[in-house]
């Protein structure tokens, strides 16, 4: 253990986070748009190794509505506080409105969202209960997209229990008005010093930068300042995240970079306050990319699951659906490995357009991902595989002829590509049984490789991994079958490993 820690802290896409401290314990959440369950929770005790502990939304709402894949629609940039005995997070979902969730203990159990305002392109909102007046408030930016509206925050007071608003709310930072800055988004309201701030990033997720405003009065006026930015650094756009205080009064800032495929990993920090009574992020506004630990108790590493052995037919907690889970799609069983139903699909050859793809996120390292897949049933057509999911996705697995043989086959779709083609000839699989992998190496350039029991084999050009427009992009698990009648099958998956390359 040095007494040092190096950026990113969390190397993958936890997009948007927020954090907050609660004793000895830190807790971050993060965006997870489209994908069920969500709402990760993190936990650690020194702000460097973190463990994903769950989910506080087990589906998406309306329900209806992520029957299908959504993947930059759903939970954007929440916050997570805790307050009077609970913890809460509240979130904007651009074409519905501000929900919150909350619950007695981290693990839960959360409630069902409540929709505490109504609208198209709210987004970004943040609570603050001030403890000197007992007054409760709620900030939210605004998506064009949806509303026509952007480069503002709106502020609201709130009823103390999080239920409903008090009023209509007005405009209280007004990106339009100061000079250069575009984009505002993101705030984290706090309390600190007599002053409200909002800590809030703007100039847009690749080239941002991060801001700060305070005022004497909640609906203002605000002054602002910069106080993150990439200078000299290799670290784009770093900004949008949450201040937090230690027990002994550190004072440390989370956020994200923004990194292409990989999508928005999270560096950590150090803050202080300046004499002029602002914070101060980073080395003097720079991002650090080593720096001294937070005084904190000596943890041992950790970092959050990639790898499962599905236990009794489970998947561990860093698997998420790309839409609302349904019965049957998983079967749980008496002994190890994963049971996917070859689920019917009318366009089995859309792989983005799938709501029963399994999903984690893609490591930020060079790194190799395998797992061993077996093909049950009869069904002429049912497929199921190891992917590589973004706006462009690739994939290797097995897939069952009209004759009834297995292949392994290997396939691909450019972003602009309606259906998946081939990447490699087709091979036979005679066991129905074979070892997937896929290397991914810098600038997440993927090879696809095959084992049917001669040996490891490279199959098809390089794929270069693509983001979705505000995800990284994602490693599948997957099984399905074309339209047709009777039992369509499964897939077995076992041992899936992510290592380092």
């Amino acid at each position: 253990m040095t007494g040092t820690y190096t950026n990113p802290v969390l190397n993958a896409d936890w997009s948007d986070p927020d954090v907050v401290r609660v004793g000895d314990d830190f807790y971050l959440t993060a965006s997870s748009f489209g994908r069920a369950p969500g709402l990760p929770l993190l936990h650690s005790r020194d702000l460097v190794n973190w463990t994903l502990v769950g989910h506080a939304l087990e589906r998406l709402e309306p329900v209806g509505e992520f029957r299908v894949p959504r993947h930059d629609c759903g939970v954007w940039a929440p916050a997570l506080r805790h307050h009077d005995d609970r913890f809460w997070i509240f979130w904007g979902d651009p074409d519905h409105g501000v929900f919150q969730v909350n619950a007695p203990e981290i693990r839960g159990p959360w409630t069902r969202p409540h929709l505490l305002k109504a609208g198209k392109g709210l987004i970004d909102a943040c609570p603050l209960w001030d403890d000197e007046t007992g007054e409760a408030y709620l900030v939210h930016a605004w998506a064009k997209s949806r509303s026509g509206v952007k480069n503002r925050l709106t502020g609201h007071r709130m009823h103390p229990d999080g239920t409903s608003l008090l009023d209509e709310g007005k405009v209280i930072v007004d990106g339009d008005r100061i000079p250069g800055w575009f984009t505002l988004e993101g705030p984290k309201l706090y309390r600190h010093d007599g002053w409200f701030w909002i800590f809030a990033p703007a100039g847009g997720v690749e080239t941002g930068w991060q801001g700060a405003f305070r005022s004497r009065d909640f609906f203002g006026p605000y002054e602002e300042k910069i106080v993150l930015e990439q200078k000299d650094t290799d670290v784009n756009g770093p900004h949008q995240g949450g201040w937090v205080r230690t027990r002994s009064g550190e004072d440390w800032f989370l956020h994200f970079q923004q990194r292409g495929a990989y999508g928005r990993v999270v560096h950590l920090q150090p803050m202080s306050w300046g004499t002029d009574g602002w914070p101060v992020l980073g080395a003097e506004g720079a991002p650090v990319a080593v720096h001294r630990r937070p005084d904190l108790p000596p943890q041992p590493p950790a970092a959050p699951a990639t790898d499962d052995d599905f236990p009794g037919g489970r998947f561990g907690r860093q698997w998420q659906w790309t839409a609302n889970p349904r019965e049957g799609w998983a079967t749980q069983h008496s002994g190890d490995g994963l049971r996917l139903s070859c689920v019917r699909s009318a366009d089995p050859h859309d792989l983005r357009t799938l709501p029963n793809v399994l999903t984690q996120r893609l490591p930020g390292v060079p790194s190799v991902a395998e797992v061993e897949l077996t093909l049950h049933g009869e069904a002429p057509g049912a497929r199921a595989g190891l992917a590589v999911l973004g706006d462009a996705f690739g994939w290797i697995g097995l897939e069952r002829g009209s004759d009834g043989t297995v292949q392994l086959v290997h396939r691909f779709a450019e972003a602009v590509a309606e259906r998946e083609r081939d990447a490699d000839h087709p091979r036979p699989a005679p066991e129905g049984r074979a070892r997937l992998r896929v290397e991914i190496g810098a600038g997440a350039r993927c090879r696809f490789f095959y084992d049917v029991g001669d040996g490891l084999t490279p199959s098809g050009p390089v794929f270069a991994a693509t983001p979705w427009r505000w995800v990284g992009a994602l490693l599948c698990l997957f099984a399905l079958a074309p339209v047709g009648s009777g039992h369509a099958g499964a897939a077995s998956f076992t041992q899936f490993r992510i290592t380092s390359l």
